[in-house]
């Protein structure tokens, strides 16, 4: 087996004016409202957990957690990650680095990207070293900068720490 596996996750979610903004389980305030989706669609979660689940080729998050599923209504991105953390798969691993980057033409991100740092974190049992969030906007251009969704975009590196020769 190798003892790295690199994955990337993406993800887009318009807004809904009703609900609240969750960007890596932290509730953002946001003139715009929150994001549309079956959960409380965290689209920076989303974008994570699919990079998890890509590094051990497992699928994707709408493997794990069917938007027709009616369990996952409303799923805080804190409770599916730490879920997608606690499947067998990931036992051995540990992460090397994530790095994500937040497309948002508003709300403006920079006053919450260490709030998101630390409980990424917290959530994933890891050094804040290891986690990097870059905000950027759309510059006007696609539905992130005429203020219609949110986009995020994730790497992760993840290292076993006990290679098993029998993979």
């Amino acid at each position: 087996m190798n003892p790295i596996r690199i994955g990337y996750g993406n993800d887009i979610h318009r807004f809904a004016p009703e609900r609240d903004l969750f960007l890596c389980g932290c509730k953002i305030p946001c003139r715009l409202g929150g994001l549309l989706g079956h959960s409380d669609a965290d689209v920076a979660i989303h974008a994570l957990i699919d990079a998890l689940i890509g590094a051990l080729a497992l699928g994707d998050i709408g493997h794990f957690f069917p938007d027709t599923d009616p369990a996952y209504k409303g799923a805080a991105g804190e409770f599916l990650l730490t879920s997608t953390l606690s499947h067998t798969a990931f036992a051995g691993w540990s992460l090397g680095n994530l790095d994500m980057t937040i497309e948002a033409q508003e709300p403006k991100l920079a006053p919450y990207i260490l709030p998101m740092r630390e409980n990424l974190a917290r959530i994933m049992q890891t050094d804040i070293s290891r986690i990097s969030i870059k905000a950027k906007t759309g510059e006007g251009l696609d539905a992130v900068g005429r203020k219609e969704a949110i986009k995020a975009s994730c790497v992760v590196l993840l290292i076993h720490n006990q290679p098993d020769n029998n993979q």
